[in-house]
Formats: structure tokens, sequence, C-alpha cells
């Protein structure tokens, strides 16, 4: 029997002190899965490292709850299958038997526009159309767009240019109603940012490359799907998850990393050249590593960045962020009456007050919601910062008023679980590749210094993950 490693060992914050702790090989700043991933895999490579982490919990936005037999995710409910880090990851950790994946044959997602809920077309690859006719008889989108989006097939392979927002990319296409009932609604879910603001290069690369190649999308994407299915037959769905939850992944993270992980509560205050290495200081007391890790927020970097590199700190103040929040209703199913045939829906700013998404999660994920419950679970956020500082019981009040116009909800929830996570959404404006570019350059004369999260090459739960990989690999190859 493969015995099994320690969890890592809890520091307490450590008091005032001028004597440095004990040296670590690396100090990693950020205990979400980017720090952690980071931390797992150093040890892999026999690398000790030192986490600070100002929660008392590890795992930044991956937070799971269990209520009334309810697995209710505060932060991310899952993963894209096409990103395969996360599942890397998962089977090494020996969690594979404990993934599912969502229910594609269910998958109907709505949009709610003009006082009704109207189903996305079926064949819809994002906002890029692959099926006729539902499209012809969608009820989403008017005459004008859907001839548009006939025109696009014929469109003829772009030259490369300068980057330029998501809702310009899109309605040169397609037109401007596909951008506000078509792409806004399902990116602010997932970078709860303004179409006309995101970088169509970092947010939407692949279709980037497909204009180049192909001209139109359309084709694009089905050329690439008829080249996927020969490669691998049986399709992935869309999503997977955990079974009883991510906070599953974190605790399998920080129990493999065992003894060579130490875990310091409390918040980097600086990070200082020392020698040949790095001095961070955490509650006024000096921590000295060869090498650093920060897998915080850019603008927590920008912070501890400064006094090594004022243009380095300046480039990662600049990523903007936005705050989201999650409200999670429970409900009994006895006499629940709205019909949950679908993943959820989708609400356009236009039509917007402040639910931006909502997760029908037992329709979703088998193994989530037990038979006699039904969870809502609805995403606030997508640049409505007011909503941040919003009391707890204003905020029901809110999300059960709409859902009771979109959805008919009448009942009463029997739990709540509210989540709020300020600045938490790193926005990928345009440029923000040319920016990432500087960010590199600088690091280069930092050597040692390394960044890793959501800031930088994607913001997903894979993307983090392949982010404290890589600068895992950078540290080990640097001391082989």
């Amino acid at each position: 029997m493969t015995p099994q490693p320690s969890s890592p060992r809890w520091l307490p914050w450590p008091e005032k002190s001028s004597e440095p702790l004990s040296e670590p090989s690396v100090v990693i700043v950020g205990g979400g899965i980017s720090g952690l991933s980071a931390a797992y895999y150093l040890s892999r490579a026999g690398i000790r490292s030192t986490l600070i982490e100002q929660r008392p919990r590890l795992g930044g936005v991956i937070r799971t709850d269990v209520s009334h037999g309810c697995v209710l995710e505060a932060g991310p409910d899952s993963f894209l299958s096409a990103k395969p880090w996360a599942m890397e990851l998962i089977r090494e950790l020996g969690l594979a038997s404990e993934v599912i994946g969502s229910n594609d044959h269910l998958r109907v997602t709505y949009v709610w526009k003009g006082g009704r809920l109207v189903p996305l077309p079926d064949g819809l690859m994002l906002m890029v159309p692959t099926r006729i006719m539902p499209m012809v008889s969608t009820r989403l989108l008017g005459w004008g767009t859907k001839i548009r989006m006939g025109l696009e097939y014929f469109r003829k392979p772009a030259a490369v240019g300068a980057d330029r927002s998501v809702g310009e990319f899109v309605g040169e296409r397609y037109g401007p109603e596909a951008v506000e009932y078509l792409a806004e609604p399902l990116l602010a879910g997932v970078y709860g940012g303004d179409p006309w603001q995101l970088s169509v290069s970092s947010v939407l690369g692949r279709f980037v490359e497909l204009d180049q190649k192909y001209g139109s999308l359309a084709r694009g994407v089905l050329a690439e799907r008829r080249v996927a299915a020969r490669k691998t037959g049986d399709s992935l769905p869309l999503f997977q998850t955990i079974r009883g939850g991510l906070g599953i992944l974190v605790d399998a993270l920080s129990r493999a990393a065992g003894d060579h992980l130490k875990v310091v509560e409390g918040k980097a205050e600086a990070v200082e050249r020392s020698g040949q290495g790095f001095r961070v200081v955490v509650n006024q007391t000096p921590i000295e590593s060869a090498h650093v890790i920060l897998a915080c927020q850019a603008y927590r970097a920008a912070d501890l960045a400064g006094p090594l590199d004022d243009k380095l700190a300046e480039l990662l103040a600049s990523i903007p962020y936005n705050s989201s929040i999650t409200v999670a209703l429970v409900y009994d199913k006895a006499g629940f009456k709205a019909p949950l045939d679908g993943f959820g829906f989708l609400v356009p700013k236009r039509e917007r007050r402040r639910v931006v998404a909502c997760t029908w999660v037992g329709t979703k994920f088998d193994h989530r919601v037990p038979p006699e419950k039904v969870v809502l679970r609805c995403f606030l956020g997508g640049g409505d910062e007011a909503a941040a500082g919003e009391a707890d019981a204003s905020l029901v009040t809110s999300v059960r008023e709409e859902l009771r116009e979109i959805m008919g909800v009448t009942e009463e929830p029997v739990f709540c679980q509210i989540a709020r996570w300020p600045r938490s959404m790193a926005q990928y404006t345009v440029g923000h590749q040319a920016k990432v570019a500087q960010i590199e350059s600088r690091l280069r004369d930092l050597p040692g210094l390394h960044l890793a999260g959501n800031a930088y090459y994607g913001i997903g739960i894979p993307d983090c993950i392949r982010s404290g990989k890589q600068a895992a690999e950078r540290i080990a190859s640097a001391s082989r």
C-alpha cells in the first residue's frame, strides 16, 4: 500500500522579528489554485516551498460547501474539458474516478429577452452558428442578423491585424444584435466584462486564428469539428467537475505536497532583493528565498514588485479587475413549479438589473443535488461594482424578485449561500497580449521572480493550473 503524504504544516502568522524564518527553496504568495499547483509540482521535483496565504483557508475562489445534501460551489463550479491541464492534475492526484461531466444531452441555455426566456439555437459554438434551421427559426435574433450570419459563411480570410475588442470583431461579422444577445451574455458569466473592452485576441484567440485561416468562423468551426471527430471519436462533455465539489481538489493538492510545503497564514508585505535571491516580508518578519512566485492578483503583485522594478509594477497594476458574487438558493422540490429543462439562463446587459446568469445545478450535474431539492445558482457582477457593497438580505431580495419575474419562482428557499469575490476577475482588455509580453520582458531582468494566476494567459481553472505548473518547471530547470 502506497503511503499517503501528510498534509502541509500550517504555521501561525509570524510575530514581528528581525530574524529570518528558515530558508525555503521557494516562497509562493497566494494560496489559490495557481499557487497550490505550483507547490505541488515543486514537491514532485523534490523542492520545498513556503506558501503565504492571508485567508485562514486555501483555494482562493474555489470553495465548496454542503448544505441540505446539496454540493454548493461558492466560486467556479466546473472547468472546460477542452483544456487538458485540470484533468492531467486530477489523474495524478488519483481523483479521476470522482470526475463527472455535464449532462450535455440536457444542455439548453436560455437568454432573457423582451420578457421571455428564449433558448439559444442548437448548433451554436459560442456566437458562431453551425446549423441552418435552428438559426432560421430562433426568436432570439432578427432577420437582419440571421442574413448576416448566413453571408458570413462566404467571408474570405483576413490579414493579421492589430488587436481589437470582441464587440468590434463580432459586430463586424454578425451585427450589433449578435453582440448584445450572444457575445455579451455568453462572456459576462466567464469574464464579467464588457465585450467592447475585452480583447478578442486574448478572449477569443482561436476565433482570430480561424478568421485568418478560413475567413468564415462557421466554416472554420465545422472544419475543426470534422478533424476532431476523426481523431477522438467520442466527444467529451463540455464541462467537467468533481462529484463532491472542487474543494476536494484543493484538499488533495495540499495533502499531495505534504512535507514539502509549509503554509504561513499572513499577508506578504514586501519583496526585496537579498544577495542572489529575495527576502519576502510577512508581518515584518523576513523569509529568505532564491525564488518567489507571485500567485496573487496582478494588483497585489504590483504592490510587491514595486521596489524591484517600478515599470513592472506599473504594468501589473494596469490589468483591471471586476468583482463577482454568487448567490445559491436551495428549495424543496415538492411544490416547486418552475420547469428546469436546461442548464439555466443568461441576462444580456441591456435587459439586466442584477442577475447576470443562473445555473440550474441539478440539471447540469448529476450527484450535486438530491432528488428532493432544487438549487438555483445565480451570478452577479458583470461590471456591477455596486452589488459588491450591498447587504446580504438586500441581494437575496433582489435575486428572488428577478427569479420571480424570469422563472415564476415564488417559493421560499430553505437555504441561501452568498459568496463575495471583490476584484477577483481579471479583465483582458484590448492590448492585453502586448502588455503581458512587456511583463515577461521585465521579468527576464529579475531572475528568480515568477508570476502565476488568472491575470495573464487564461482565467479558468485549467489555465491557472498550467500557470502554476510552468512556474514550478522553470524553477526546477534552474535548480538542476
